[in-house]
């Protein structure tokens, strides 16, 4: 299988998974239990939240641990709502995040009274700082964006948008999830107050992630039980995994440089081998070399992805979150509209480091064979 659909999940390296194996065979106590075993995981769990406080030039109380990108992005919207609401129940969006962010925010709206505004791109599809700006209003008090696009690497304007923030009341929460162990990611040098991070995207476990918070602010748990997490999310803390995430984003930091210019190297390879096909990009302005969405003019992207599957090609359409379902892609709808045939003949490649020209090689010929 030639596996080009990191966007959705990534590989777990074997030392990582390594890491977990051992947690789990050694220690198995419950990190809130008060005897030796309970006490050496606590040990462990405060050491893997070090860990990643420092990879973050965060504080160590600013990290609060989750079960993945979706738990955290919900935990920052609608917390951070619920317990905020008397300073304003307006809250700004993008017409292009993941799921977990839209239908969080729907939620609020819907059934709660909230007011969203969701901004829709340019014409050409591309976010400016300023279109945030005009929907700001005295009574904003969360503005929840993501960093990159998982449909199509886009990038977003998140330190521009965290300038204007500065001075306001609503509080910027950043879906970092596509970048995280991609690029270098410093809360505090976007001015975020919420960041959200899930370890299945970096080669680490699936199940387990975490939610960067500013000291001081204040949100409502989002699951209610015991006193885990400094009372901010009950339930035992998935240790293993926990411990397989920190050694991700360590090994993900220890070289991004090198990484990032590999996979752009990959993404440069197949641009290059695409040359005679009819296609386009659905690229709109800068965007990370991670993830790559291709247009092929009178191509029905369904019945393409069930041919690449059965010659062992793994891609997608869109978001993996999405999956099963006939629906067009809601980030290329925002800028096509919804009756424009490019949203049945997109196709999304997304790397790794663990690829290869090969890969990417053999991709080409058998898309050529495919579509000839």
């Amino acid at each position: 299988m030639i596996y080009l659909d990191n966007a959705a999940t990534t590989a777990v390296l074997p030392e990582v998974a390594q890491s977990v194996t051992d947690t789990l065979l050694s220690t198995y106590g419950n990190p809130s239990s008060i005897h030796g075993l309970g006490r050496e995981a606590a040990k462990v769990l405060r050491s893997v939240r070090e860990s990643i406080a420092l990879l973050l030039d965060a504080k160590q109380n600013e990290i609060t641990f989750t079960s993945g990108g979706s738990e955290s992005n919900n935990t920052a919207i609608i917390a951070y709502a619920l317990a905020n609401q008397e300073k304003g129940k307006h809250l700004i969006t993008t017409a292009i995040e993941h799921p977990s962010v839209l239908k969080a925010m729907a939620y609020l709206e819907e059934r709660l009274g909230f007011e969203v505004s969701y901004v829709q791109p340019n014409p050409d599809g591309s976010y400016t700082a300023e279109l945030f700006e005009q929907v700001l209003r005295p009574d904003s008090i969360l503005l929840s964006m993501m960093w990159a696009n998982n449909e199509t690497g886009q990038l977003m304007p998140v330190a521009e948008v965290g300038d204007i923030l500065a001075d306001h009341q609503a509080a910027f929460h950043v879906d970092a999830v596509q970048v995280m162990g991609k690029i270098l990611v410093h809360p505090a040098d976007i001015k975020a107050d919420f960041l959200s991070a899930s370890a299945h995207k970096f080669h680490g476990p699936k199940g387990v992630g975490f939610l960067y918070h500013k000291a001081g602010l204040r949100f409502d748990p989002l699951i209610h039980g015991g006193e885990q997490e400094e009372k901010r999310r009950a339930g035992t803390e998935n240790l293993h995994s926990l411990v397989g995430m920190a050694r991700a984003l360590e090994i993900a930091q220890a070289s991004l440089d090198e990484k990032y210019a590999q996979v752009a190297s990959l993404k440069q390879h197949l641009l290059d081998g695409l040359e005679g096909l009819d296609y386009y990009l659905n690229r709109f302005g800068e965007s990370l070399p991670y993830v790559i969405n291709i247009g092929l003019s009178g191509q029905n992207h369904d019945l393409l992805l069930t041919r690449l599957d059965m010659e062992g090609i793994a891609i997608s359409t869109g978001s993996a979150c999405t999956a099963g379902t006939v629906e067009p892609s809601h980030v290329l709808e925002a800028v096509y509209g919804k009756a424009d045939p490019r949203l049945k003949e997109n196709i999304r490649v997304s790397f790794s480091e663990l690829n290869s020209f090969e890969d990417i090689d053999q991709f080409l010929s058998v898309l050529k064979k495919i579509i000839q």
